[in-house]
């Protein structure tokens, strides 16, 4: 296990991962923790990652040698929809050794590696294997992606019981407040529901607030 290395998954799909993913790292690189972002698998891409393209305009940095070789992102599949229909489109299985190395090469180079995973945490990476599953064979501490838009609770729940049950390291939630758009009662509310649950269930937790900042 590369304790270095954190699983950045979400409660839903289009939650904020990336957004949330570059913005920690920028943060952590200022704190002065070497971090760089890596796309577990890509999907609706060719060539390039581009989550890692947002990861690098968040962080305000140009793209890094360990993207233009393909270390950060290993595994890219040309159809936009779950890893396990992707490989199928694309007619090729996904290598999970590959994965492996870059992960493994990365850990070795930095303090610090964010993992952004596909979707949510029960995206099949097969027919038989989820994302979830990774997470947990792998034992890597697992930031979760959640926030205050309507039906939030619900997922971040239903996100938690899995986790619990496997008994994977939860690091962090990561409260994403973007949308702005989103209603302020509930996702003031949403927070405070969190932050006690968390306390109560998962008192080694941290919670992150993951403020909106334009990168257009």
């Amino acid at each position: 296990m590369n304790k270095n290395v954190y699983f950045v998954s979400g409660i839903d799909t289009n939650i904020g991962k990336s957004y949330t993913v570059g913005y920690l790292a920028r943060t952590w690189n200022e704190k002065g923790i070497k971090t760089i972002t890596q796309k577990f698998i890509q999907t609706g891409n060719v060539g390039l990652s581009e989550d890692i393209e947002l990861h690098r305009k968040i962080m305000g940095v140009d793209l890094l040698p360990e993207d233009l070789s393909g270390l950060t992102m290993p595994e890219i599949f040309t159809y936009p929809c779950s890893p396990h229909l992707a490989a199928e489109i694309d007619k090729r299985n996904i290598d999970f050794s590959k994965i492996e190395a870059a992960v493994n090469r990365l850990s070795g180079m930095y303090d610090a590696v964010l993992l952004e995973g596909a979707g949510g945490l029960m995206v099949p990476l097969t027919r038989k294997y989820l994302t979830i599953d990774y997470v947990a064979e792998k034992g890597l501490p697992l930031i979760l992606v959640a926030s205050g838009r309507l039906g939030s609770i619900n997922h971040t729940l239903l996100s938690l019981e899995a986790i619990r049950n496997r008994h994977i390291p939860l690091y962090a939630v990561a409260y994403n407040l973007f949308p702005e758009s989103d209603d302020a009662l509930i996702r003031t509310d949403t927070e405070d529901y969190l932050r006690t649950l968390l306390s109560e269930d998962f008192p080694d937790t941290k919670f992150l607030r993951i403020p909106y900042i334009n990168v257009d």
